[in-house]
C-alpha cells in the first residue's frame, strides 16, 4: 500500500521521460542549449515558466531554470504556484503529502510554512487536487537540475482573487534563499498566426505589470496576477527571456498552445536613479 503521505509522480512517462537516466539526459541538453532572450544582470526571485510535455514546451521552461545558475547553493526553498486542471477549488491547495517523489528522488515539502499557511484565508488542504496534477510536477525535475538542497511549497491555485495569492506571496517571501515559481501556459488552441499575436499581447501587459490577465490568455493567469502584484509591490522587473508556442517545438501549427518564461529580478540599486 502506498505511503500516504507521499505524492508520487502521475505523469511521469507521459510529459516527461519515468527512467531517471533518460530524464537527466534530457534535461541536461535543453538547459545546456537554453539561449534566453535577455541575458539578466541579477539573479530572479520569481519565474514564470510552461507546463506542457517536455517536447512540446521543456526547451522554453529552460531558457528560464538556466538563469538559476547563480543561484544553485543560494535557494533552499521554493514557492510553487500553478493552476488546477483536474480537481475544482475553492481559493487555494496545499497537500497533506509532506513529500513529493519524482523519478530523480524525493523532494521535502516545508513543514513549518505547511503548517503556517493552513491558518491563512482562502487556503485548504486537498491531497485529491494535486495527486494527479501537472502543473507542479513537471517543474520539479527542472528544480531538481537547477538547484542543490531546497524544500518545497506547492500550492495550487483555484477560484481565488490575485490579492489573496499576492498574499500568500507575501508570507512567503523570504530573502533570497526563496525562489517563487508560478506555472502557467498562455493561450490554448489557436492557430499558429493567432497564437503568437495573443500570446505577445499577453507577454506585453506582463511586462508592463498588468495585473488582469484572464483564464483566456493563460491558463494560470490568477497565480501569474498575483504574482505581478506582489512583484510590484516589492520592485521586481520582470523580463521576458522565451516567448515559443508548440508549432514551434513539437506540434503542427493549426492548433497550437503557448509559452514564455519571464524573469522578475530586484533592480540593481544604479539602475533606480
Amino acid at each position: 500500500m502506498a505511503n500516504a503521505s507521499v505524492r508520487a509522480a502521475a505523469v511521469a512517462g507521459s510529459f516527461y521521460p519515468s527512467d531517471p537516466e533518460t530524464l537527466h539526459l534530457q534535461l541536461a541538453e535543453m538547459l545546456g542549449a537554453a539561449i534566453p532572450l535577455e541575458t539578466l544582470a541579477v539573479p530572479p526571485k520569481a519565474l514564470i515558466v510552461p507546463h506542457a510535455g517536455y517536447i512540446y514546451s521543456g526547451p522554453v521552461a529552460a531558457t528560464a531554470y538556466s538563469s538559476l545558475g547563480a543561484t544553485r547553493e543560494m535557494i533552499r526553498r521554493v514557492v510553487l504556484l500553478g493552476p488546477c486542471h483536474r480537481v475544482p477549488v475553492r481559493g487555494m491547495a496545499l497537500p497533506a503529502s509532506l513529500q513529493f517523489d519524482t523519478p530523480l528522488g524525493a523532494l521535502q515539502v516545508d513543514r513549518d510554512a505547511w503548517q503556517a499557511l493552513q491558518h491563512t484565508p482562502d487556503v485548504i488542504v486537498s491531497d485529491a487536487a494535486h495527486a494527479l496534477e501537472h502543473s507542479l510536477e513537471v517543474q520539479l525535475p527542472f528544480l531538481q537540475a537547477s538547484l542543490e538542497h531546497f524544500t518545497l511549497i506547492p500550492v495550487l491555485v483555484g477560484h481565488a482573487e490575485p490579492a489573496a495569492v499576492a498574499g500568500l506571496l507575501e508570507a512567503l517571501w523570504g530573502g533570497p534563499e526563496t525562489l517563487i515559481v508560478v506555472s502557467s501556459d498562455l493561450s490554448h488552441y489557436q492557430t499558429y498566426r493567432q497564437a503568437s499575436w495573443c500570446d505577445r499581447a499577453s507577454v506585453e501587459q506582463i511586462l508592463r505589470l498588468d495585473p488582469r490577465l484572464d483564464h483566456q490568455q493563460a491558463c494560470g493567469a490568477t497565480p501569474v496576477n498575483g504574482l505581478i502584484l506582489a512583484a510590484e509591490r516589492h520592485g521586481l522587473q520582470p523580463h521576458l527571456l522565451d516567448l515559443r508556442n508548440s508549432g514551434d517545438t513539437a506540434g503542427d501549427r493549426n492548433r497550437v498552445v503557448g509559452y514564455a518564461s519571464v524573469a522578475f529580478c530586484e533592480e540593481p540599486r544604479h539602475a533606480r536613479h
